[in-house]
């Protein structure tokens, strides 16, 4: 039945979307073209969670379907009477944390004993790397000064969860990404609100303080709280960790469809110069990550790790931030941009690695047991 749906869905999102495009190049049927075109990215979803080799793009596509109607019809996506969206944002993003806590155990963290040398690399390049290259291009894209902080925001944020399934599906060092995951969260309060004093403050005015505590309030405490949930209710974490994953994925559409539509002006006007900064930041990441890792001497299954760790930020982290800070139309673009870019480029850099099993794989990189 799903084979028989595939072509015909495939097909029609196909037709929907270059009709789509005629409408809004050609005439003035706008708001007809947003709804063709919306709608034809959600059938594309249908139809790729279908196919064989594409399967894990599903999120991704759901996600452009999100933007297009944010940026189609953001009077939808910025207020609700006279509550604003954006509030929803930390509350969301502390949901998204807690469920990245109840994955989570005590025993997790003894990678850093048994391959501190590993872990300390991964780390010096998580919070080394990413924030030069933000820096760099906030120099040189002479873009908007608090649009420019974003950027540097990004890079100075931690890794994310998405950083995990790449390493898994590519066949990298699974036990290494969670645990330069949780240990790059882990110091974001001093890390992140440290850099962007040093990097970002010729651009935008920043609280280290008020960093600090957001990052505290939206993060830490929520993995804790997930920790803790994970030690004390364990035959209920099966449900919260099969149930949380998609929850998770909603609250991250949420949060980008969120962004977009209240900086839609802003990415009209200089949309085009942010993405190519954003596609250069992740890539960059990506390459230099995995380059400083061969350089240390590390196997290549833990080099792919750093890689993903170093090229995939926590985008919900950094449009947080730009919230607490009061910026989201402004500092919150860069973060909401690179989502959609880093999980394509993350699948398709994973796709592209699991044809090539590393020679010879950690123990630790096997396939975990279920809890």
């Amino acid at each position: 039945m799903s084979d028989a749906l595939k072509k015909p869905l495939l097909l029609t999102s196909l037709a929907g979307l270059v009709a789509g495009a005629a409408l809004f190049v050609a005439s003035n049927q706008v708001e007809l073209a947003g709804i063709v075109i919306t709608l034809s990215l959600l059938l594309l979803a249908f139809g790729v969670k279908l196919t064989q080799h594409f399967n894990n793009m599903t999120f991704t596509v759901y996600i452009f379907a999100a933007v297009s109607a944010s940026m189609f019809f953001p009077q939808f996506f910025t207020h609700i009477g006279d509550f604003k969206l954006d509030g929803l944002i930390g509350p969301l993003l502390m949901i998204i944390m807690f469920g990245m806590g109840c994955s989570l155990s005590w025993r997790d963290f003894s990678a850093v004993i048994k391959a501190p040398k590993a872990v300390i690399i991964g780390v010096l390049c998580q919070f080394t790397i990413m924030p030069i290259i933000g820096l760099s291009l906030a120099l040189m894209t002479g873009l908007p000064p608090e649009i420019a902080a974003g950027i540097i925001l990004v890079g100075c944020s931690p890794s994310g969860m998405a950083s995990n399934v790449m390493a898994y599906i590519s066949g990298a060092n699974l036990a290494l990404s969670l645990t330069l995951t949780s240990v790059a969260t882990l110091l974001a309060p001093l890390m992140t609100p440290l850099l962007m004093s040093v990097l970002a403050d010729q651009f935008v005015e920043i609280d280290p303080l008020a960093m600090l505590w957001s990052i505290v309030k939206m993060v830490i405490l929520p993995i804790i709280a997930g920790v803790l949930v994970n030690h004390f209710f364990k035959n209920n974490s099966k449900l919260i960790n099969k149930v949380m994953p998609f929850v998770s994925m909603a609250a991250i559409a949420l949060i980008i469809t969120v962004i977009t539509a209240t900086g839609r002006d802003s990415l009209l006007t200089i949309g085009g110069v942010l993405i190519i900064a954003v596609i250069a930041h992740n890539i960059l990441g990506y390459i230099l990550g995995y380059t400083m890792a061969k350089v240390a001497g590390m196997d290549e299954a833990s080099a792919r790790s750093v890689s993903f760790e170093v090229g995939m930020q926590n985008g919900g982290l950094a449009s947080g931030l730009a919230v607490a800070m009061g910026k989201v139309a402004t500092m919150g673009l860069a973060p909401a941009v690179f989502g959609p870019v880093m999980n394509i480029s993350g699948s398709a850099l994973a796709a592209f690695w699991r044809k090539k099993t590393p020679v010879s794989q950690p123990a630790e990189n096997a396939q975990p047991e279920q809890a």
